[in-house]
């Protein structure tokens, strides 16, 4: 029988007190004359005040993804005993981010280019041109220094939510990227997105549009009366169709634009979170560029790799996940959890809530497939985790119930 990899393997990492990822750090750390054996990741040593490090001791310091005052400073770092892997010039993006995405930043370049101006465009159109999915070693190491990024950003910018409200407070939402806004399943899944939020629950989506965008804008109104969520929706609702690029990306900033301002957000005990309980956090990818970004998202942790990234969805959402009825991504996406969910693989598993009793049950009969499975697990029948549902309120009460 099949068993899940020991828990120290799949755990998330905890940022180590090694990696240096803030200027404040490093000039503390600069202080004390050594950086030997820590890695600085990403920093622009660059600017002023620009640090002197010919005194400071860097045996075995790694610097990946940082900028030096000239090529000769990084060259006499390697000569005294230091690893340097500069950021690879010529690329959109860069090999070391520090931090998670905005939607801010996704959408750059929108007001003067539109959808094709955009970073998160001229980012995808960068990937298309470099093999895509297949790219050649430079890009793919590029890739993958980005999306280790990523990786920790994502640590950082969860652990104190997870600190103060447990993994269990974790839901994700998935279901179809095609569905309209405007729609009675956009509807649905901004008013699940919205009473998850306000029950202090981090909704979680893969990034994209549809059924995705609308719990992200849920949770993005969950400060404000269910009325102006309505409101927002019908506004959106004029740009139904993703494929429409720029009037779909228009709507979604001008609805941020009106909604950014006011009290979104009640003054909260813990003002760092305030992008978790204004939008959540989106897992987008690349490979699925062309759909246009999710801008409702508080944090954005996109990867190149499809791969990471859904891994990375469903390793978080441990306080149970939603699936609106969607097609072979999200079906792909309910037996992908289901397998971590039989073994343990990421520990104990929230409830799995099917929206649409009929489509879940004739349409595609997940039930029947996935109840006798979950029974057979080798910790117990967990057949009960499963549940179909037509009511939102029945199924935030589901998720909400033990977390």
């Amino acid at each position: 029988m099949p068993t899940p990899p020991p828990a120290d393997v799949i755990a998330p990492h905890e940022t180590s007190h090694d990696e240096i990822e803030t200027r404040a750090d490093f000039d503390r750390r600069l202080a004390t004359g050594s950086l030997a054996g820590l890695t600085v990741q990403g920093l622009r040593l660059d600017l002023d005040p620009i640090p002197d490090l010919t005194r400071t001791e860097v045996a075995g310091t790694l610097f990946v993804g940082c900028r030096f005052a000239s090529r000769e400073v990084g060259a006499d770092l390697v000569r005294r005993g230091a690893n340097v892997v500069p950021p690879f010039s010529g690329l959109p993006y860069p090999t070391q981010p520090s931090h998670l995405y905005t939607p801010e930043e996704l959408a750059a370049g929108f007001a003067e280019g539109g959808f094709a101006g955009m970073y998160d465009t001229r980012v995808y159109a960068h990937f298309r041109e470099h093999g895509g999915a297949l790219p050649d070693v430079r890009e793919a190491l590029g890739q993958r220094l980005h999306d280790h990024g990523v990786d920790n950003a994502l640590v950082d910018a969860t652990r104190s939510w997870l600190a103060t409200h447990g993994p269990q407070s974790v839901v994700g939402v998935m279901g179809g990227h095609a569905v309209p806004r405007g729609s009675v399943p956009y509807r649905m899944a901004a008013v699940l997105g919205w009473e998850l939020a306000r029950a202090d629950r981090l909704v979680v989506t893969g990034g994209g549009p549809g059924v995705m965008e609308a719990a992200n804008l849920g949770a993005f109104l969950a400060g404000r009366p269910a009325e102006e969520l309505t409101a927002a929706i019908d506004l959106l609702a004029v740009a139904p169709d993703f494929t429409d690029h720029d009037r779909y990306t228009a709507a979604a900033l001008a609805v941020r634009e009106r909604y950014a301002t006011g009290p979104a957000v009640p003054q909260q005990r813990a003002p760092e979170l305030d992008w978790a309980r204004s939008g959540g956090l989106a897992i987008p990818t690349w490979l699925y560029g062309h759909e246009p970004a999710n801008l409702f998202a508080g944090r954005i942790a996109k990867y190149f790799s499809n791969a990471i990234r859904e891994d990375t969805i469903l390793r978080l959402a441990r306080g149970g996940i939603v699936f609106a009825p969607g097609r072979a991504g999200t079906v792909q996406e309910v037996f992908q959890a289901a397998t971590k969910t039989y073994y343990g693989t990421d520990g104990a598993s929230g409830a799995y809530v099917f929206l649409d009793r009929a489509y879940w049950t004739r349409e595609l009969p997940i039930e029947s497939l996935l109840r006798p499975l979950f029974a057979a697990s080798p910790f117990g029948d967990l057949s009960t985790t499963v549940h179909l549902t037509d009511d939102v309120r029945e199924a935030v009460r589901v998720l909400t119930a033990t977390a």
